[in-house]
């Protein structure tokens, strides 16, 4: 077991990565830009080193800066986390030229499933139902039209690299095809420097399952049952998640879970990892993307399984094979999760940000808080605009749904705009108690 871990992020995911090695008996570092140096993840760290200007581009995605911290303090490996760069395959090489153990997939497997197109000709390959779409990058506008007449409108222009709803444009008529690919390709461009672009059929009304995958380096994989993350903005940013989905089928159930494991053996996974689908009407599924890496829905998961996805992803890049086979894991009850972030819902849930004057977190059987923030937090307009994840566990979907609605009423974020009133009305909307949901759930029910 590693000795000292440095964990490369920020926020909620910073403090529980930080947590888990401390349960571990593991020492830990902490990096932070100058608008952190006050954070929580900074506090509660054995060590912590400055890393550059409240920029992200200068400090939490500077490689030279945060392998530097690592080597300094004597961090024999390095979390991620999420989002930052934690599916940057050059990141992931440069530790392992280091000898620095990096607590993730390979940068191979990261290259090739961090790759959309590349990702959906391994999934072919592996025999997973993959949306209709083009084969590779989009090269030309000819091209773009030839294949979205062959597709059938509507079709979804989505980024190659990268992810959380960047370079994506849904395409209703050919008319409008030239403009959205532009469009998605400046994105993209801007968000990932990877301009590329491909086209895929737009599913109407479907559910966004996913499913969790652990991988150690012995060959062994399991899947940890699947997560619904339909709850999303127009934007694809996921706002609400539960497990397990209470209305697939069985059938339906065992062919995401078998094909999600299929698709990591194919390009040879360890580590954590989320296999995504999308789920249409009649059961039928198709692969969508992986995310190389812990998920920020990860608690959901947590709770029906009880296995510490955080622990067991350092366990694995320690060299340890998974404790269980896939027939010895239980799931147990229902979870929800709700991401209170700082953001004003009446304002096309456009970022807020301030100090947060009073926070009361709830309590309670089956309720768990994740969060970085406190009394007089500042929040930052530099970073994401999460701030607390509220997640609740019971026996049933009804019952997990009441106990959900108590935490959101006991607790309290005042100082700045919060989604937390907006999650009350999710969860009093008939649509959603009844589980007709949809990833264009929030606009065709909610008028978001």
């Amino acid at each position: 077991m590693f000795k000292k871990v440095l964990v490369a992020n920020r926020g909620e995911i910073a403090v529980r990565v930080i947590r888990a090695c401390q349960e571990l008996g593991i020492a830990t570092v902490a990096v932070h830009s100058t608008a952190d140096r006050d954070a929580m993840h900074v506090k509660i760290a054995d060590q912590s080193v400055c890393i550059g200007p409240p920029s992200a581009k200068e400090s939490y995605l500077s490689i030279a800066n945060i392998v530097s911290a690592a080597t300094i303090t004597g961090a024999e490996a390095i979390h991620p986390g999420y989002g930052f760069l934690a599916e940057n395959s050059s990141f992931a090489e440069i530790c392992e030229r280091v000898g620095i153990k990096f607590i993730g997939p390979t940068p191979a497997a990261i290259d090739t499933m961090g790759n959309k197109a590349a990702a959906r000709a391994r999934m072919r390959e592996a025999g997973v139902p993959i949306v209709p779409g083009t084969p590779g990058p989009v090269t030309s506008e000819r091209e773009a039209i030839e294949e979205a007449r062959r597709i059938g409108y509507p079709v979804i222009v989505k980024a190659s690299a990268g992810g959380g709803g960047k370079g994506m444009r849904v395409v209703h008529a050919e008319v409008d095809l030239i403009t959205q690919l532009s469009t998605a390709r400046a994105e993209a461009e801007a968000a990932f420097g990877n301009g590329e672009v491909y086209i895929e059929k737009y599913l109407v009304e479907p559910r966004h399952i996913e499913v969790q995958i652990l991988a150690d380096e012995h060959g062994n994989v399991v899947h940890l049952g699947e997560r619904d993350c339909s709850v999303q903005t127009a934007r694809h940013q996921k706002m609400l998640e539960e497990a397990p989905c209470a209305f697939l089928s069985e059938k339906t159930r065992r062919g995401l879970c078998d094909a999600a494991v299929r698709g990591a053996k194919a390009v040879g996974y360890h580590n954590a990892g989320t296999i995504e689908f999308l789920v249409a009407a009649d059961g039928s599924f198709y692969f969508m993307e992986m995310n190389t890496r812990t998920q920020v829905e990860h608690p959901v998961t947590e709770m029906i399984t009880g296995i510490d996805l955080i622990r067991q992803q350092i366990k694995i890049a320690a060299g340890e094979k998974l404790p269980w086979k896939q027939k010895e894991i239980r799931f147990q009850g229902h979870a929800i999760e709700c991401r209170l972030t700082a953001e004003d819902p009446s304002r096309n849930f456009s970022p807020a940000s301030g100090t947060i004057k009073y926070f009361d977190a709830p309590g309670g059987l089956g309720v768990r808080v994740d969060s970085h923030v406190r009394n007089d937090y500042t929040v930052p307009p530099f970073y994401d605009s999460l701030l607390v994840k509220l997640i609740a566990h019971a026996p049933t979907r009804e019952e997990a749904i009441a106990r959900m609605e108590r935490a959101l009423r006991e607790t309290r974020l005042e100082g700045l705009a919060t989604t937390r009133e907006f999650h009350l009305k999710i969860l009093k909307n008939e649509y959603f108690i009844r589980g007709e949901l949809a990833t264009d759930f929030l606009a065709r029910r909610m008028g978001v």
